[in-house]
């Protein structure tokens, strides 16, 4: 459902999801409307491209992004003013890779490098055409599930105060999904949106950089392993 005021309001008088994706449907024309009216013609074409290739853009292994997605010779040239649009007026969400893993994160940012998550869980879910029960009977595939728990995270953190950043390095290739400065600390964090976890990025990144913890949102209940992980349920990644 997400956490858009409208959809929880409906829901909580309904009781039912019924009506929910029709509500997010709504939301996501409200969107193009306003692109159509706080920019240029030619402008507004560019940003709504860019904007409905975000399932896209999420519903793959590698979720950088890549403009190639939003049309064929696609370049940051073309549509990146039309990407800053999106981000500033808070539709969309921007987590940007930096290249280590080390206080301050924000200068080692590489800027041409980046993932964008919408701005709510629900409305990737309208956007993608999902409707309540495929979430319900899991007849969604492995990637996206990933994608919605993803998604859900960013926004989360995003919520909570925190910067986005990743984490990637090339060899051996490894990706942590965020990384959050809290207390002047580097707290590397993966996302699985099942009870199924590996850890493979998280030590390479652990035996590089020597974090002082490792957080894993997943589906399992909160604790602690060996390695010092420490395993955080989805529905309390708010609490981070």
């Amino acid at each position: 459902m997400g956490g858009m005021p409208a959809a929880v309001k409906k829901y909580l008088e309904e009781d039912s999801l019924i009506n929910i994706p029709e509500l997010q449907t709504m939301i996501l024309s409200a969107y193009t409307a306003d692109m159509a009216k706080y920019s240029t013609a030619s402008e507004c074409t560019k940003i709504q491209n860019a904007f409905r290739s975000l399932p896209a853009q999420l519903a793959k292994d590698n979720k950088k992004f890549q403009y190639k997605l939003i049309r064929k010779g696609a370049t940051a040239g073309l549509f990146g003013e039309s990407i800053s649009w999106l981000v500033m007026s808070g539709i969309v969400l921007e987590c940007n890779r930096v290249t280590r893993g080390e206080v301050p994160l924000a200068v080692t940012q590489d800027l041409s490098s980046f993932k964008l998550y919408m701005s709510d869980v629900g409305l990737l879910s309208a956007a993608s055409g999902i409707m309540p029960e495929n979430i319900i009977r899991q007849e969604l595939s492995d990637v996206f599930k990933g994608a919605l728990a993803e998604n859900y995270v960013a926004q989360t953190l995003a919520a909570c105060g925190h910067k986005l950043f990743y984490w990637t390095s090339d060899s051996p290739a490894a990706e942590v999904d965020f990384l959050l400065q809290k207390e002047g600390r580097v707290i590397p964090a993966e996302v699985k949106y099942d009870v199924n976890v590996h850890a493979k990025s998280m030590r390479h990144f652990s035996n590089m950089y020597h974090p002082a913890q490792m957080i894993r949102i997943s589906a399992r209940n909160f604790g602690q392993d060996e390695h010092g992980m420490r395993s955080i349920p989805l529905y309390a990644a708010f609490c981070i």
